[in-house]
């Protein structure tokens, strides 16, 4: 099993650092300090790269929603059988990253926008943080489902209502109370990580589980 080294895999490292500095210029001045200046000076780049790089303002915020969706790792089968062991660490380690992307500044910082974005006529930053973030992580944790129920160490009918099912154990209500102000624990969050994954295994596991 190979880990999934995303954001390298689809970004250069010098893109890399520029899409953080964005998300850095995001969370600290909210919408209007992300103007492509503004990138360029804090970046050390030329506008024109980011245009080359990124198109217009729209494609910098896919981007950068698809370089935080990377931060939540999976894993490629690269032709080995997955081992109950195997899966239950996987699953542990996208629990962990799951929840560390979704209480973290940046994360929150771009729901938020979207949210008070909604109302607005053509705004698409709702539509990316779905098709481009959110989707992307859930195609590859689905792989990872599949893989185990190839395996014959999950069983369900469903990968999509199985997949909501682990979503759900491992997120519950916490990212809505995040957006509305508390604050994050991660100290508690392998924790939280280990019960859901748990608990998902005794739904969806089999004997050999």
């Amino acid at each position: 099993m190979s880990v999934d080294t995303t954001p390298a895999a689809e970004f250069s490292p010098r893109q890399s650092a520029v899409l953080a500095e964005a998300l850095r210029l995001l969370v600290d001045g909210g919408d209007k300090a992300l103007t492509t200046a503004g990138l360029a000076r804090a970046a050390n780049c030329s506008k024109e790269s980011l245009y080359k790089w990124f198109g217009d303002r729209d494609g910098l915020l896919s981007a950068m929603i698809s370089y935080q969706a990377s931060k939540v790792r999976t894993f490629e089968r690269a032709g080995e059988r997955l081992t109950p062991r195997m899966l239950a660490d996987h699953l542990q380690v996208f629990a962990r990253d799951l929840l560390d992307v979704l209480s973290g500044d940046i994360s929150l910082a771009l729901n938020r926008l979207a949210i008070g974005q909604t109302s607005r006529d053509g705004s698409k930053l709702g539509q990316m943080l779905l098709e481009r973030g959110r989707r992307q992580i859930d195609r590859r944790a689905r792989a990872l489902l599949d893989a185990g129920r190839r395996d014959g160490l999950l069983r369900f009918e469903d990968g999509e209502d199985a997949y909501r099912t682990l979503y759900g154990l491992i997120v519950s209500d916490l990212h809505v109370r995040l957006l509305l102000g508390e604050k994050p624990e991660p100290n508690k969050f392998d924790a939280r990580a280990h019960k859901a994954v748990s608990a998902f295994l005794v739904l969806h596991g089999t004997d050999k589980t």
